[in-house]
């Protein structure tokens, strides 16, 4: 009987995107079981609480096809990533790359986690040309315009708070996932 080859896709995930999705859609056909790793980092300031995302997450991958959905499994971790896999039984770990720019720390991690633990490789996939160019950690006001409307399905009607710059002389807005704001 043979071991089923389980990856991870860490991220925060904060919010999701189509991009995202597409490395989820991607990497669910080269491994058994994927595991979607959502950090709980509180450091980076998220829009939404862990919990949240978790279930973001899990509402947009419930709709993929030829039962790709049941081989994917959603949590949230706040530990070292290498431990993560490890409690996962994770042999590969997913990362996607947008840019050149993304590649130079993405091989540094690459190299720190195989000197952690070399039985763990890391697979890198390129985004696809449609999604090579979305990062969520935009300034506020680009990520109003950019990062909200590519909440698949529009997202889960949240009301947010959020700063726009101060050379802005509306310095509050009052936005929604669903790309909607007043």
């Amino acid at each position: 009987m043979t071991q089923l080859r389980t990856g991870i896709y860490p991220g925060t995930f904060d919010p999701i995107t189509n991009g995202h999705t597409d490395i989820i859609r991607r990497a669910v056909k080269i491994v058994d079981r994927l595991v979607i790793g959502v950090a709980r980092n509180d450091g980076k300031g998220p829009l939404f609480a862990t919990d949240e995302r978790v279930e973001i997450v899990r509402d947009e991958i419930a709709h993929l096809d030829n039962g790709d959905a049941e081989r994917i499994e959603v949590r949230a971790f706040d530990t070292l990533l290498m431990n993560f896999a490890q409690s996962v039984g994770a042999r590969v770990i997913i990362r996607g790359l947008r840019a050149v720019s993304d590649f130079e720390y993405e091989f540094q991690m690459a190299g720190m986690n195989a000197r952690l633990n070399p039985e763990i490789e890391t697979v890198f996939l390129m985004a696809s040309d449609r999604f090579q160019f979305i990062s969520t950690p935009l300034p506020i006001s680009r990520a109003l315009r950019r990062c909200l409307p590519l909440l698949p399905g529009g997202g889960p009607r949240r009301r947010l708070r959020l700063k726009r710059p101060r050379h802005n002389k509306r310095r509050n807005i009052t936005c929604f996932c669903d790309g909607s704001r007043s």
